[in-house]
């Protein structure tokens, strides 16, 4: 009897793979010019963010994320600590790998604060809306990345774009998640005094509710910035140049040494992003 129930259940295979195969495979026969013109679009967006980062000597980029930590932090510590991890990726000789990673990683964070913040401030204020997101948003950090570089790479090809679109799909939920949670907790009575005092909509989200979620929107930065760092090995598998290639080499070659010392100055590169970043410390 077991038998014959557990029969009619393997019997009736759900076509999961097969579905998503079918639909990836439609998307690309009927929007191949939209995609090849979105991976043109990111291509030279990545393209100019690396030569911004590449072409002044590597003394002068230090010298600006040594400023840019003492503006955003005023003070002393954060920015020795971050000009000794950038001075730690040129002396092991990784500078331009380096930059190659740091291109994907702004550019991940960047797309990702940009869709992200906008759709949780939509979920904060939709409760419906977020409760059929949810799901969604756990599917897109629970499901393998190996699954889903299958249909990006399929859709991009090999290089920067497929990693940096995989990175967004990994990263993304934390920006939208964080950003929904301090919009939702700002306090009612906030919300209903700026109401009574003729605050529109907009101006109620702009003036109230984005200055008091700013501490839970810069975690949803930071956190952006390490999983897109825990990214690079996944897009040097794709073609992705920066710290993930030597990783990846040094896998094949069982080459303790090489992996070691690229692991390390992916470490000394979180640092230095986490440092010159962590500005929900102030208040």
């Amino acid at each position: 009897m077991l038998d014959r129930l557990s029969g009619l259940v393997t019997d009736a295979k759900i076509p999961v793979g097969r579905s998503v195969a079918d639909a990836f495979l439609w998307l690309q026969d009927n929007f191949v010019n939209f995609f090849d013109n979105l991976e043109l679009g990111l291509r030279q967006g990545v393209n100019l963010l690396l030569t911004a980062l590449t072409t002044p000597h590597p003394l002068i980029i230090i010298a600006i994320f040594a400023g840019i930590t003492w503006a955003l932090q005023r003070a002393w510590v954060p920015v020795l600590i971050v000009t000794l991890c950038a001075l730690f990726a040129l002396n092991q000789g990784y500078w331009l790998l380096t930059m190659q990673t740091l291109t994907l990683v702004l550019g991940a964070c960047f797309l990702c604060m940009a869709i992200g913040v906008p759709l949780g401030i939509f979920s904060a204020h939709h409760p419906r809306f977020y409760r059929w997101l949810t799901p969604v948003l756990d599917l897109m950090q629970t499901l393998p990345t190996f699954v889903y570089l299958i249909p990006v790479l399929v859709l991009f090809g090999l290089g920067m774009v497929p990693g940096l679109v995989a990175t967004v799909i990994f990263a993304l939920p934390a920006a939208i998640r964080l950003t929904e949670l301090g919009i939702r907790s700002t306090p009612t009575a906030l919300s209903e005094a700026a109401t009574a005092f003729g605050a529109t909509g907009f101006q109620r989200i702009w003036k109230v509710e984005l200055p008091h979620a700013f501490p839970q929107i810069m975690t949803g930065l930071n956190q952006t910035i390490m999983l897109s760092l825990s990214m690079v090995v996944i897009a040097g598998l794709v073609g992705a140049p920066g710290l993930g290639v030597p990783v990846v080499r040094a896998l094949n070659q069982v080459n303790a040494s090489l992996g070691f010392e690229s692991g390390a100055v992916i470490v000394a590169v979180a640092i230095m992003l986490d440092r010159m970043l962590r500005v929900e410390r102030r208040t």
